[in-house]
C-alpha cells in the first residue's frame, strides 16, 4: 500500500522564539524559500509532503491554532483578489494555497503532552493506513533530485515496514536527538536494521548500547524528525499512555517507536540531504541562510557576509 497521508505536528508553544511567538505561531514564522518566495515555515513542510507524493495532510495544532492556519491555506476573498489583480505572480501563489487547502485537515491537541501525544491525536485521520510523519518546524534540503521525504517513502515502497530517516551525528550532539542502534542491511548502502531506539541518550549509554557497525568511533545514527510509520504505532502510544510512561511530563514518540520495533521489522535510512530546525533563534538563522544560499538571493547573502567580515577587521 503506498503512503498517501501525512501528519505534521505543529502544536508547540514556541517559547524559545518568544517574543515573536507572542503574536505569531512558531510554525508560521516566515522564511525565504529556495524559489525566492517568502512563505511561513509550515508551508515549506506541507510542500515537502505534497511534492513527495502525499495526497492528504493532517496538521496537529493547539486549540486556536487551526484558525491561524486556515486563514493561510485558503482561497482569496474577492476583495483580496482585486487588490492583487495586477500581480499575476501573487495570484498564482494564491491559487496554490487554495489547492493546498483541499489537501489539509486539522486536529487539535488539547494539552501540550509531548510529541507522542500529538501523533496519537491523528489516529482517526490515519485510520488503518501507513503515514509520513513530519515536524512543523523542521525544513529539509535534499542533496539529490528526490525530496528527502520521497527518499524515505521509496524505502517504504520497497520494504513495507516502518522506517525512520537518520543522519550520522557526532557524539557531542547526542543529547539533542533520538538515537538509533542499527545493523547495516547487506548491499544496500545507508540502510540499517534498527536494533534499539533511545531518546537523547547519555554518551556512556550510547557507547555501550548504540554503536552501529561501519560508523566512526565518534559517530552515531540520530533521527532527522522524519518517519514513515504503520498504524500499529497508535497501539504502542496507547499502551504508553495507559502505563503512564512519561519523560519530563511528556509522552515521547521514541518510547512508542521502540515498542513498535520490538514487534516487527523497523528500518533506519540515511537521507541524502540536511535537516534544519528553525525552532530556536540560532536554528532560525541557520535555516534561513541554508535556504537563501540555494535561492536567487545567494549572492546577496555572500556579499552581506563579506561586508560584515570587513567591518569587523
Amino acid at each position: 500500500m503506498p503512503v498517501t497521508r501525512a501528519v505534521i505536528t505543529a502544536g508547540g508553544r514556541g517559547t524559545r522564539q518568544f517574543p515573536a511567538t507572542a503574536s505569531l505561531q512558531k510554525e508560521m514564522i516566515p522564511l525565504v524559500d529556495c524559489d525566492g518566495l517568502c512563505k511561513p515555515t509550515l508551508q515549506l513542510v506541507a510542500e515537502e509532503a505534497l511534492q513527495s507524493g502525499v495526497e492528504q495532510i493532517c496538521i496537529v495544532t493547539a486549540p486556536g491554532g487551526e484558525r491561524v492556519l486556515q486563514r493561510h491555506f485558503r482561497e482569496l476573498e474577492e476583495e483580496e483578489r482585486a487588490r492583487l489583480a495586477n500581480k499575476p505572480e501573487a495570484l498564482e501563489q494564491a491559487q496554490r494555497l487554495a489547492e493546498m487547502q483541499g489537501a489539509i485537515s486539522y486536529v487539535l491537541q488539547p494539552e501540550p503532552l509531548g510529541f507522542g501525544d500529538a501523533v496519537l491525536c491523528a489516529r482517526e485521520f490515519i485510520g488503518h493506513q501507513p503515514f509520513l510523519l513530519l515536524l512543523g518546524d523542521h525544513v529539509y534540503l535534499s542533496g539529490e533530485e528526490r525530496r528527502c521525504a520521497r527518499q524515505l517513502l521509496d524505502v517504504w515502497d520497497r520494504y513495507h515496514c516502518p522506517v525512520s530517516g537518520v543522519a550520522r551525528t557526532p557524539a557531542a550532539q547526542l543529547h539533542l536527538f533520538g538515537t538509533v542502534a542499527g545493523e547495516p542491511v547487506p548491499e544496500v548502502p545507508g540502510l540499517y536494521e534498527a536494533h534499539e531506539f533511545q531518546e537523547k541518550p547519555s554518551l556512556e549509554y550510547a557507547r555501550e548500547h548504540l554503536r552501529t557497525p561501519g560508523l566512526s568511533e565518534d559517530s552515531y545514527l540520530c533521527f532527522l524528525g522524519m518517519h514513515v510509520l504503520t498504524p500499529a504505532i497508535f497501539d504502542c502510544l496507547e499502551a504508553q499512555r495507559e502505563q503512564g510512561q512519561r519523560e519530563r511530563g511528556e509522552f515521547q514518540l521514541t518510547t512508542a517507536q521502540e515498542l513498535l520495533r520490538q514487534r516487527g521489522r523497523y528500518l533506519a535510512a540515511e537521507v541524502c540531504g540536511s535537516r534544519h530546525d528553525m525552532g530556536t533563534p540560532e536554528g532560525l538563522v541557520e535555516t534561513q541562510v541554508a535556504l537563501a544560499l540555494r535561492s536567487p538571493y545567494a549572492s546577496v547573502v555572500r556579499q552581506a557576509s563579506q561586508e560584515a567580515d570587513q567591518q569587523c577587521e
